[in-house]
C-alpha cells in the first residue's frame, strides 16, 4: 500500500537558497583564511634567510675568533637577497667578546644572533 503524498515530502526553493548562501559564505571564509596565511607564509621566508645568514656569522666567529672575523665581509648572498651583516663587539669581564650579529636587506624583516667569542684567534 502506497502512503498518500504530503506537501512535506520534500524541501521548497527558499530552503535551497538558504542552504546555498549558507554554503558560500562558509567558502568565502575558508578562502580568505587560507590566503592570509599563505601571505603569513611568505613573509616567513625572508626572516627565516635573515637569521641563517645571522647565525651563520656567529659561528664563522666562534670558528675564527674575533680578530680574524673583523675580516669577513659584510654582505653576504643567501637566497635571492644580499643580506647586510653588521657585527657590534662588547668586552666582558670574562675576557671574552660579546658579539651581537645583526643580519638585514633591504625591504625585508631583518634577525640578531648573540654570539660570545674569543678575542684573538682561536689555537
Amino acid at each position: 500500500m502506497r502512503r498518500p503524498l504530503t506537501r512535506d515530502a520534500g524541501i521548497s526553493l527558499i530552503e535551497l537558497v538558504i542552504a546555498v548562501l549558507i554554503l558560500s559564505i562558509g567558502v568565502v571564509a575558508g578562502y580568505r583564511s587560507l590566503g592570509q596565511a599563505q601571505r603569513g607564509i611568505g613573509e616567513e621566508i625572508p626572516r627565516l634567510l635573515a637569521h641563517e645568514a645571522a647565525l651563520n656569522r656567529a659561528a664563522e666567529l666562534r670558528l675564527l675568533g674575533m680578530t680574524a672575523g673583523r675580516a669577513l665581509p659584510g654582505t653576504v648572498r643567501l637566497g635571492p637577497e644580499d643580506w647586510q651583516i653588521d657585527v657590534t663587539e662588547e668586552a666582558t669581564a670574562g675576557g671574552f667578546v660579546r658579539a651581537t650579529v645583526r643580519a638585514h636587506a633591504p625591504g625585508r624583516p631583518g634577525a640578531l644572533a648573540v654570539v660570545y667569542v674569543r678575542p684573538g684567534a682561536v689555537p
